[in-house]
C-alpha cells in the first residue's frame, strides 16, 4: 500500500477535526464544519484552504518564454512582469496535458502552479519539449500554498504584509514579506469570490496559518475543505482537470476557447484547433435541474432518448440554491434554455441549459 503524501499542515488539518481522505495521492481534508457551512462561509465572509498539494514548476533561461510560447496555448508576450496568465499545456490534438496559471517573475523567469495530480506529467512534458538554453524545474516540495478567498480575505491579510494588498489587481501578484517571512503572493483564486493564495516555505507554514487565522477570527474565517472548493468552483464556472478536460476534450470544446491565441504563432495543437474552430461538433455547457433532483458526477445525459454524454460536474450549489451541473452537448443543443435529459437512479429526469457562470460576485462600486 503507497503511503499517502502529506502536506506541512497535516497535523493542524487533523486538530481542527478535518475529515482527510486520499485526493490524487494526498491526504488533505474534504471538510471541516460542513461542506454548505464552509462553502457559505466563503461567499459571505472569508475561507481559508490548504492547497499545499498543487505543484509548482520553474522556467527559467533565455529560452524559456518561446518554450512555453510553444507548449501553451496563450500568449505569453501578452504577460508583464508580476502578472498571471490562466493557460493549458496542450497536446498535438489541440487536447490538455493540463491547465495551470503561470507567473511571471522576470523577462526570463516563470512559475507555474499545476494541478497536483499532473505535476510529474506536465515538469515530464514541458522539459520534452523545450528549447535550447530553456531550464525547467520541479519545485513543488520547496513551496506550501494557503489560499483565503471571500470578500473579507483583504482585510484580514492586509495587517500581515506590506505588500499593497488592496492595489494588487485581480490575476496579478507581489513578493515580499508576508507574516515576517519571504512569499509570493497572489490575487488570484478557485472560488469566484475575490482572494489571495500564499506560497511560502513548507517550515514556516503551520506560522502562516496560524497567523492568518488570528487575524481572520474577528471576520469569521472558516477553514475550508475540499469539498467547498469543488461547490464553489462549479459555482463559479472553473474547470477541474480530470472531471471536465482532459487529453481527450479539446481547448475549443471545453468551451476556453479565449485562452487560445492563434494569432500568436505556432504552438503544439495549434493546427488541429484552428481545422476545429470552424467545425465544432460539442461545447461544454452549463445546466440547471428544472426540479429537485441532483445531477451527479458522471450521470448519463440523454437527448431524445440516446445517450450524447455524461455529466462532467455536477452538485448542489449551496449559495445559489439550485442544482447544476456542467456537460457536453452538441453545438446545435447548447443554447440557453434548451432541454435534455440526466438520468437520475435510471430515470430520465429534465435539464436545461443555464448561462455561465451560475455565480457572479458582485464588484466593488
Amino acid at each position: 500500500m503507497i503511503e499517502l503524501k502529506r502536506t506541512a499542515l497535516n497535523s493542524i488539518h487533523r486538530q481542527l477535526g478535518g475529515r482527510m481522505v486520499d485526493f490524487a495521492g494526498w491526504d488533505m481534508p474534504v471538510q471541516y464544519a460542513g461542506t454548505i457551512k464552509e462553502h457559505l462561509a466563503v461567499r459571505t465572509r472569508a475561507g481559508i484552504f490548504d492547497v499545499s498539494h498543487m505543484g509548482e514548476l520553474e522556467v527559467t533561461g533565455p529560452t524559456a518564454a518561446d518554450t512555453l510560447q510553444r507548449v501553451t496555448c496563450n500568449d505569453i508576450n501578452r504577460l508583464a512582469i508580476s502578472q498571471c496568465q490562466y493557460s493549458a499545456l496542450t497536446t498535438p490534438k489541440g487536447t490538455f496535458v493540463d491547465d495551470l496559471v503561470i507567473y511571471r517573475m522576470a523577462p526570463d523567469h516563470f512559475f507555474l502552479c499545476v494541478n497536483a495530480s499532473n505535476q510529474e506529467k506536465d515538469f515530464a512534458w514541458i522539459r520534452e519539449h523545450a528549447l535550447d538554453r530553456t531550464e525547467v524545474r520541479f519545485r513543488s516540495n520547496d513551496f506550501s500554498q494557503i489560499a483565503i478567498q471571500g470578500p473579507r480575505a483583504l482585510e484580514i491579510l492586509a495587517p500581515l504584509t506590506d505588500i499593497d494588498m488592496a492595489g494588487m489587481k485581480y490575476y496579478w501578484f507581489a513578493r515580499g514579506k508576508f507574516a515576517g517571512i519571504e512569499a509570493i503572493v497572489s490575487r488570484t483564486g478557485y472560488t469566484g469570490e475575490d482572494g489571495f493564495e500564499v506560497y511560502c516555505d513548507p517550515a514556516h507554514a503551520e506560522m502562516v496559518w496560524e497567523r492568518i487565522m488570528n487575524s481572520g477570527k474577528p471576520f469569521g474565517v472558516e477553514p475550508a475543505g475540499l469539498a467547498a472548493r469543488n461547490t464553489l468552483r462549479l459555482e463559479a464556472k472553473m474547470l477541474l482537470y480530470g472531471n471536465d478536460m482532459d487529453e481527450t476534450t479539446t481547448v475549443l470544446e471545453a468551451d476556453l476557447g479565449w485562452i487560445c491565441r492563434f494569432d500568436k504563432g505556432d504552438f503544439i495543437g495549434r493546427d488541429e484547433l484552428l481545422k476545429q474552430k470552424d467545425g465544432l461538433k460539442r461545447i461544454l455547457v452549463g445546466f440547471e435541474m428544472t426540479g429537485r433532483e441532483i445531477a451527479r458526477d458522471h450521470y448519463p445525459v440523454e437527448i431524445d432518448g440516446k445517450r450524447v454524454a455524461s455529466v462532467t460536474s455536477g452538485s448542489p450549489a449551496p449559495f445559489l440554491k439550485k442544482n447544476i451541473g456542467l456537460t457536453y452537448l452538441p453545438t446545435d443543443r447548447r443554447s440557453v434554455g434548451t432541454e435534455f435529459s440526466v438520468i437520475v437512479r435510471e430515470k430520465p429526469v429534465t435539464a436545461k441549459v443555464v448561462p455561465t457562470p451560475f455565480y457572479r460576485r458582485r464588484q466593488p462600486v
